[in-house]
């Protein structure tokens, strides 16, 4: 299992899959608090063409550079149906922040030969390194 901090200290591009333009959800905390972070942030979402003033793309295939990791802030059971997706994107490792990780997500990323972050908050993360 990666490591939050190693995660976050070595890799740049992420794609957030569920992002919201919702300032009341909590994908779009770890949307800007990212991108206030320095890191490069591509939002992931069909119902939206824009979130702030970031392009949303309707899918991984969509986004323009290949991102280093994927955060997928949904549902463990709509995390399952995108890990296809993750793995066609060639993206390597998978952040399920808490309350997207379930063991069937766990199991399809060892068959994938995805490598899985799971139940970590990325904002809490990023907090911590700014003590």
């Amino acid at each position: 299992m990666a490591e939050a901090e190693e995660v976050l200290s070595s890799k740049r591009v992420f794609a957030l899959v569920g992002a919201s333009q919702d300032q009341l959800k909590y994908s779009y905390e770890v949307l800007r608090t990212m991108v206030e972070a320095g890191y490069t942030v591509y939002p992931v979402n069909p119902r939206y063409e824009s979130i702030d003033d970031l392009r949303c793309y309707r899918s991984l295939a969509e986004v323009p550079e290949k991102p280093d990791v994927a955060i997928v802030a949904l549902a463990p059971a709509n995390v399952e149906r995108v890990l296809d997706e993750v793995k066609d994107r060639g993206i390597e490792v998978v952040w399920t922040p808490p309350g997207s990780w379930s063991e069937a997500v766990q199991d399809k990323c060892q068959r994938l030969g995805l490598e899985l972050l799971y139940n970590v908050c990325p904002v809490a993360t990023l907090r911590k390194r700014k003590v």
